[in-house]
């Protein structure tokens, strides 16, 4: 037995001078130099077993506590676990807070009281940790854990996973749609503030959009399908993800189709600008900072950018001399935009949607809005009979039926409808005229006169049309 003490007694002694040269060495050696004597010591030490054993008691006892951080993005992309412990600290209870952050996003909603201390405590099958909120000098913000080395195991293995879970469950169930938008580049702090976002509370649904019934019936059943087709895509070896080409007049409902779309899957909508992107490359990055069961959506793309294949490039001299060469100008590709639609980075992210919408389909290059790339081309056109009963529904509550066709009023809106051309919104502006003083028949006596207006002149315009052509025949 003495002899075991005196062993241990020199190995708690030959510890001790080692931690005192350490601490000498401190003082007086610059920091390169320390950082190659430490590692020294700390190798020689591992080579035995024992040694090891006591230095990790040591370091124990001199701090037995670890740190996880978990910052809100991770190389341009969206940190999902961060976003889940953001949910799940905010739902545990208030009633032991002594701080308290107070919100109320919708009228209808009553206030909303989270906690809002910098450190949280929580406890987990018998171990205590704490949250907090750390923010770095770049204004990136991170979830620091704090726990006892003791319980490493069991936060590791399984209070972790617990949180994210939670978490997540809690945002399925207090899922706000939301609409980003992306900020230019010279806002981007490292991989953040790249998309704003606000809550997206368009009430359009499929049960409201003015369309013909079973084109309306094949583009639900096309979602359907779609969001159900996890392992169906995993099967065939495709990215989970679909597009979809609105094309049409203005004010035909692309915007609101895209609105119901993205209520009927409860789908986040990322709105992009390119205008406002300067190259593939920032493209790239944007494109993988959205989120999974999401809709991004290209609007008027013929009008964004030049993406048509065979773009015309400005006369560099003049360029040179009006001094534009140098300056940051769009130089997104049509290359870059197809290469995530369906290239390589189309993998990036599951379950998403593209959305291209456009007022003028023949400007598009065929490359962009081939089957494969736009799986579903959607046209929207002007107001049909069909339409025209949705939005008397809407606006009018009047619910008409196949009965009701023969009725006076009902057959003269269908008759003008066939030859006029006229957008449903322009339809559902002149049904919003009712108010106190018009009834429902006044209401549909102005859309009689607007088709009738609309119907003269497009008529005339038609004559004079066909007066210019005849008169370029003869003289051409």
């Amino acid at each position: 037995m003495m002899m075991m003490g005196d062993a241990l007694g020199g190995i708690g002694s030959s510890v001790a001078s080692l931690f005192f040269i350490w601490a000498t060495i401190q003082q007086l050696f610059p920091n390169h130099l320390k950082i190659a004597i430490k590692e020294f010591i700390f190798s020689s030490l591992q080579q035995l077993g024992f040694a090891q054993r006591v230095l990790d008691h040591f370091t124990n006892l001199v701090s037995p506590y670890v740190e996880i951080n978990f910052p809100e993005s991770d190389e341009y992309r969206f940190n999902h676990a961060f976003s889940a412990i953001e949910t799940y600290l905010g739902s545990k209870a208030t009633e032991k807070s002594k701080l308290l952050r107070g919100s109320q996003v919708k009228e209808s909603k009553g206030l909303v009281l989270k906690r809002d201390e910098a450190k949280i405590r929580d406890e987990y099958k018998g171990a205590n940790v704490w949250w907090e909120t750390v923010t770095d000098t770049d204004g990136i913000r991170s979830y620091k854990l704090t726990f006892h080395n003791s319980a490493r195991s069991l936060i590791t293995d399984s209070y972790i996973q617990y949180v994210v879970e939670e978490g997540k469950s809690v945002e399925a169930k207090n899922k706000q749609t939301k609409l980003f938008t992306n900020n230019p580049s010279s806002q981007w702090v490292s991989s953040h503030n790249m998309w704003r976002y606000i809550d997206f509370e368009h009430p359009a649904s499929f049960e409201t959009l003015a369309m013909d019934p079973e084109k309306k019936q094949e583009i639900l059943d096309d979602l359907v399908a779609f969001s159900n087709g996890k392992e169906y895509y995993k099967k065939i070896g495709k990215a989970w993800k679909r597009g979809y080409l609105l094309y049409g007049p203005p004010g035909t409902g692309k915007s609101t189709m895209i609105a119901a779309m993205a209520n009927f899957l409860n789908y986040n909508i990322y709105d992009l600008e390119l205008t406002a992107v300067k190259n593939n490359s920032e493209l790239r990055k944007l494109l993988t900072a959205t989120s999974s069961k999401s809709v991004v959506v290209i609007e008027d793309i013929d009008c964004s950018v030049d993406l048509s294949g065979d773009r015309i490039k400005k006369d560099r001299n003049t360029a040179e001399k009006s001094g534009e060469q140098g300056k940051d100008t769009n130089s997104v590709t049509l290359s870059g935009l197809l290469n995530f639609i369906d290239g390589i980075w189309s993998a990036c992210g599951q379950e998403r949607i593209v959305v291209f919408t456009t007022n003028h389909l023949e400007k598009l290059d065929p490359a962009l809005i081939r089957r494969g790339r736009m799986d579903m081309h959607i046209e929207l056109s002007y107001c049909t009979y069909g339409a025209f009963k949705i939005l008397a529904k809407n606006y009018l509550d009047l619910d008409l039926n196949d009965e009701d066709d023969d009725h006076p009023f009902c057959k003269k809106i269908k008759s003008l409808l066939k030859e006029t051309k006229i957008s449903p919104a322009d339809v559902a502006e002149n049904l919003m005229a009712r108010n106190h003083q018009i009834d429902v028949v006044g209401s549909l006596n102005l859309l009689v006169q607007a088709l009738e207006e609309y119907n003269y002149y497009q008529r005339r315009q038609h004559d004079e049309d066909k007066k210019k052509n005849k008169r370029f025949t003869i003289f051409g």
